[in-house]
């Protein structure tokens, strides 16, 4: 369809605000333009959907995920945005609210709020607990209303303070999409009752979701990290600069056997990933200057702590199919859905684990030995990359497919010796019984088990609550039910109920933590 019938096309949708319809307009100016350029072997493993550069644009101006140091914007003000230091609590909130209408993304809506309770808790001196749930309760409204897009994260914990528990307090009664959250959990710093508050509201709402401090904390350095988007783990006052993924799945289509998957068709495949990485990067860093910016001059970002993301998927089919070669034959192979609803396969058998597991190691190997012209600390970070709306008959990253998981204690034990490897984050996400709301205990152990066992997330939805997570965001699910009639006034939904059709998101197998089972995990 010629440029000018897909911008009528836009123009006149029923169901896209005008908002909307502006954002999709600009995607389509920018997608008219030339694309980066790469080799005819890039350009045909793209084409097949070996690698994918996740609809970032063809000439990519800005950054895909952007985390400034909100900290130190507290703290200095902002010359460009006309505004002195924040001397107290409202002064901090509407400083947050200003800047982060300048924060881009690959959404145009920012992806990192801040760790928020590190950030006010300065500025509480004077305020008793009510005010602060008043003003936060409105400040959460806002951020829902004015920035209404899933990807859009708070940070919170491990440290037990007022704010952090009233965000999830807050987040609990009002039960929006927006923003995706998520507590650090320290063994050594958060109480058990706190963690216990978090778990108890994933239970009622699906989130926040729970990350493994200590270990994301090693990965990077003292300036700190966040995490952002769904479950991206990124440096402070850096990013990613872009998000190139490989789909295992069509790698290991293209192997003749085990021997040759590791030894010549990952390697051929990750090298084109990484030329892909460069032209982008080379792009944004080179000819976009959105490097001169005044996030940059106040040094709010710097440059050198931007790192491309190495994302893959399709661990699951990847498996499957080449554990297939031997016995069968590639032409054999086709589909493995059959291998996985018969509960064999990837994510239940201990060979086909070790198999992923010798894969996740080999993909780490690659890309700490590779480096990249502009990276963390010169290289590239590994991420278990959770899927888009489009993708059809493949697993997002490292997970188990969907309606064939395992009772909760063997999912976590299947999966936990990849999550040392996805530096930039991975996510699982266990489906679990709403029976569990009558024992919130359980999660907390369950948490507190996944966690222990290496997990550096730990996700979970509840079986029949509205919100649902997707791929790692929120959605209600009577917000897609309505989408097709109503369009929504959230950005993220039309993905939901894509993916909903596409990736069979709601076929997951809700799990009962059963009590027999407890202490696999627990002890």
């Amino acid at each position: 369809m010629a440029l000018q019938d897909n911008i009528v096309q836009i123009v006149s949708h029923p169901q896209l605000s005008p908002k909307q319809k502006s954002n999709n307009l600009a995607l389509e100016a920018e997608n008219s333009l030339p694309y980066v350029a790469v080799s005819e072997q890039v350009n045909n493993a793209m084409t097949d959907g070996i690698i994918c550069d996740m609809f970032e644009g063809h000439a990519p101006f800005k950054p895909r995920y952007v985390l400034p140091d909100y900290a130190k914007y507290l703290q200095q003000g902002s010359e460009y945005l006309e505004l002195a230091p924040a001397e107290d609590f409202d002064d901090a909130l509407n400083a947050l609210t200003i800047l982060y209408h300048h924060v881009p993304s690959v959404t145009n809506i920012p992806v990192y709020l801040g760790q928020l309770d590190g950030l006010l808790m300065p500025f509480t001196l004077g305020l008793d607990n009510d005010a602060i749930y008043r003003k936060l309760k409105r400040f959460w409204i806002l951020l829902d209303r004015t920035l209404p897009d899933a990807f859009m994260h708070v940070n919170i914990g491990p440290t037990d303070n007022i704010i952090c528990r009233t965000i999830l307090r807050i987040d609990a009664e009002l039960q929006q999409i927006a923003p995706n959250l998520t507590f650090m959990y320290d063994p050594a710093v958060t109480p058990d009752d706190l963690l216990l508050l978090a778990t108890t509201n994933i239970c009622q709402c699906s989130k926040p979701h729970i990350a493994n401090y200590p270990l994301h904390a090693e990965t990077f350095d003292e300036r700190g990290f966040g995490i952002v988007s769904c479950y991206n783990a990124l440096p402070l006052a850096g990013g990613a600069n872009t998000l190139v993924r490989l789909n295992l799945k069509q790698v290991a289509i293209k192997a003749t056997s085990i021997a040759d998957f590791f030894e010549q068709t990952l390697t051929h495949y990750c090298q084109l990933t990484y030329e892909l990485i460069e032209a982008r990067s080379a792009f944004l860093h080179q000819q976009s200057h959105f490097f001169d910016s005044f996030l940059v001059k106040e040094q709010l970002i710097d440059e050198s702590r931007f790192a491309p993301m190495f994302g893959i998927y399709g661990m699951a089919e990847a498996v499957n199919i080449l554990q297939a070669l031997p016995t069968r034959g590639l032409a054999d192979v086709g589909s493995t859905n059959s291998v996985n609803q018969s509960g064999n396969g990837y994510g239940h058998e201990l060979e086909a684990n070790e198999l992923g597991l010798r894969i996740s190691a080999a993909l780490d190997k690659i890309v700490k030995s590779t480096p990249v012209t502009y990276g963390y600390k010169g290289r590239a970070l590994l991420h278990s990359q959770s899927g888009i709306s489009l993708d059809k008959g493949v697993t997002p990253g490292v997970r188990i497919p969907y309606g064939t998981e395992p009772d909760p204690i063997s999912h976590i034990q299947a999966l936990a010796k990849h999550h040392q490897y996805y530096t930039a984050g991975i996510s699982d996400i266990l489906t679990i019984d709403e029976t569990v709301k009558s024992n919130p205990q359980a999660m907390f152990q369950l948490c507190k088990g996944a966690l222990s066992s290496g997990f550096r997330e730990f996700t979970a939805n509840v079986a029949n609550n509205d919100l649902v997570r997707v791929t790692g965001y929120m959605v209600k699910r009577s917000d897609i039910e309505t989408f097709k009639q109503c369009g929504s006034r959230t950005n993220t939904t039309g993905l939901a109920a894509e993916a909903a059709t596409n990736t069979g998101i709601l076929q997951r197998q809700a799990r009962v933590i059963a009590h027999e089972q407890s202490p696999l995990v627990y002890e």
